[in-house]
């Protein structure tokens, strides 16, 4: 089995910075590519931001510039560093990692999700 733990959500004002944390445990091989989506009031859930296990990433265009995503394949890590936020940025914003397990089964596994709310 695999398991993800979320943190770092919470209430932050317009123009603040937050840091979401999401770390993979359990029968794990390898992970592979990582993500950050986020569901907002009303909305459905869209991709913020994606990173390759090469790093390569790739970002929503409403996030562009301000926020930046990263990893630890090491400790099977993703980090979601945001910056600038918005109103609308307010969403539970849920990690996903993709993982090789020791038996050999590809998966992708969905975090718990963490509310993010920005207001003054």
């Amino acid at each position: 089995q695999v398991q993800l733990v979320e943190s770092g959500g919470g209430l932050v004002q317009p123009g603040g910075s937050l840091r979401l944390s999401c770390a993979a445990s359990g029968s794990i091989l390898s992970s592979n590519a990582m993500a950050w989506h986020r569901q907002g009031p009303g909305k459905e859930r869209e991709l913020v931001a994606s990173i390759s296990y090469g790093g390569r990433t790739n970002y929503a265009d409403s996030v562009k510039g301000r926020f930046t995503i990263s990893r630890d394949n090491a400790k099977i890590e993703v980090f979601l560093q945001m910056s600038s936020l918005q109103p609308e940025d307010t969403a539970v914003y849920y990690c996903k990692v993709g993982v090789t397990t020791f038996a050999y089964r590809s998966l992708e596994v969905w975090g718990q999700g963490t509310l993010v709310t920005v207001s003054s």
